[in-house]
């Protein structure tokens, strides 16, 4: 889960709405920084829990899958098929088509499938955020793949520290492009002006239908797996 934040030079305090997508909106007063928001977002996290589950005025989310042969698993946007083996295997097994685990394994299969998408997502998104950086003429000091980043999907330390949640290597390519090159862009400014969203918007054209992926699609990614 994630949420946006709408700046505003007229506001003097913090407020949070949750839509009825679900999607958590900080509306926030453009002096405010972004450690001091995400401490009260933090702060808030049981209210927006409740108001993102309140299964009264939102759709249900998505089930958990189940380590089954047959089940389909997603990545970059596309669905692969699960096999489980009698085979003995060693972890996480993928051919470009098929997923596929022992049966000794499916007791721990969400564990082993969790460690097989950081790596992958560390291998994928490491060498696009090298490529973008270039491109938008900064330098970041380490990228990494977080177990879990509560509202986020990624983030970016004022020392250039870039993290990314490992459930965006679910999403297509151009919504993980969309998100790196958001959290780099905030590594020449800090805010979320125009001028931001014209930085962004130079290196993804689409960001805006990355946005609308996300915002229709986050519930998903949120689900193990």
């Amino acid at each position: 889960m994630i949420y946006e934040v709408e700046y505003s030079k007229r506001r003097k305090t913090l407020g949070i709405s949750v839509e009825r997508d679900r999607r958590v909106i900080v509306h926030a007063p453009e002096t405010l920084s972004p450690t001091r928001i995400e401490q009260i977002v933090e702060s808030k996290r049981e209210w927006i829990e409740s108001k993102i589950n309140d299964v009264q005025k939102y759709s249900e989310q998505p089930g958990k899958k189940e380590f089954v042969s047959g089940e389909s698993l997603m990545l970059l946007g596309r669905q692969y098929r699960l096999v489980v083996s009698c085979t003995a295997l060693k972890g996480v097994q993928f051919d470009g088509t098929t997923f596929t685990i022992s049966q000794e394994n499916q007791k721990k299969a969400n564990d082993l499938f969790k460690k097989w998408y950081k790596d992958y997502a560390l291998q994928i998104i490491e060498p696009i955020a090298k490529d973008f950086a270039n491109k938008l003429g900064v330098n970041y000091n380490s990228c990494k793949i977080a177990g879990d980043m509560s509202f986020r999907w990624a983030s970016c330390t004022p020392k250039g520290n870039i993290r990314f949640n490992w459930r965006i290597i679910k999403a297509p390519q151009f919504v993980i492009e969309y998100l790196i090159v958001h959290e780099l862009a905030h590594l020449r400014i800090s805010n979320h002006s125009s001028e931001f969203w014209n930085v962004v918007a130079i290196q993804v054209p689409n960001y805006r239908e990355a946005k609308q992926w996300l915002k229709d699609n986050g519930a998903v990614l949120e689900v193990d797996f």
